[in-house]
């Protein structure tokens, strides 16, 4: 299933080792002086908040879910990811069709905004996340919001999903970092429903957010401190790789 998503902490050198071991969920929040393992963080809650934190999962589907898409209910409406879209253009992104329909806007325009404008905004009535997180958590998901946005479409084609990445450097980043865990043709770990390819091919938006952010509640590394050209190449390799097991 998705959620065991690249699971297992990847074999990669020492030097990069200590680099990336900054970026875990498991790590305590950013100091003012290191941004970036915030910002991972603060997109793994965005992905699946109550995971990471390890809260019960709420039952009742979001007030702000619409009507329209009976798709979808519970605890997953109340994932930041299945409204705004894990290009977080909501609407106007990959969301703007398929079982995530919703017709929400994206966040663009909390792009740079003040932390405090946007968990005011978590915080208020209509999306009522207000006592569900420690004020850490939300200051990391602010942080995600306000300076992680990454317009994807540098990235990923919207029409075709083809990746724009070099295969050729993505097969030696997936051998040193990815393979360990997911094998050298990606149908591990054996409880991962899918394979790599099979997932990346699927939702290669999805995909390129956990590689730059990490697994929520896994020891996937994140490689949110690296240029993002470098998960797009990961993902451009992975492509290839068989989508059945």
């Amino acid at each position: 299933m998705r959620s065991k998503l690249f699971t297992s902490l990847i074999a990669i050198p020492l030097g990069a080792a200590v680099l990336v071991g900054g970026l875990m969920a498991t790590t305590s929040p950013a100091s003012s002086k290191e941004m970036v393992s915030s910002i991972a963080r603060g997109g793994q809650l965005y992905d699946k908040w109550f995971k990471v934190i390890g809260a019960q999962k709420p039952q009742e589907t979001h007030k702000l879910w619409p009507a329209s898409n009976t798709k979808k209910a519970g605890d997953v409406t109340w994932r930041c990811k299945s409204c705004h879209g894990w290009d977080l253009k909501g609407k106007d992104g990959a969301y703007s069709k398929g079982s995530y329909m919703t017709g929400i806007v994206g966040l663009a325009a909390m792009a740079n905004a003040d932390n405090a404008k946007i968990i005011a905004v978590m915080k208020d009535s209509k999306h009522g996340y207000a006592g569900m997180m420690a004020e850490q958590d939300f200051m990391d998901l602010a942080n995600f919001v306000s300076k992680g946005q990454l317009d994807m479409s540098k990235y990923i084609d919207y029409a075709s999903k083809d990746i724009k990445g070099d295969a050729a450097k993505g097969e030696v980043y997936y051998n040193t970092i990815c393979a360990k865990c997911h094998g050298e043709d990606g149908t591990l770990p054996k409880d991962m429903e899918e394979t790599v390819g099979e997932l990346i091919n699927d939702n290669p938006w999805e995909i390129l957010h956990k590689t730059l952010n990490g697994q929520p509640s896994e020891t996937m590394p994140a490689m949110r401190a690296f240029d993002p050209q470098v998960s797009a190449d990961i993902l451009a390799y992975g492509k290839s790789l068989p989508t059945h097991k």
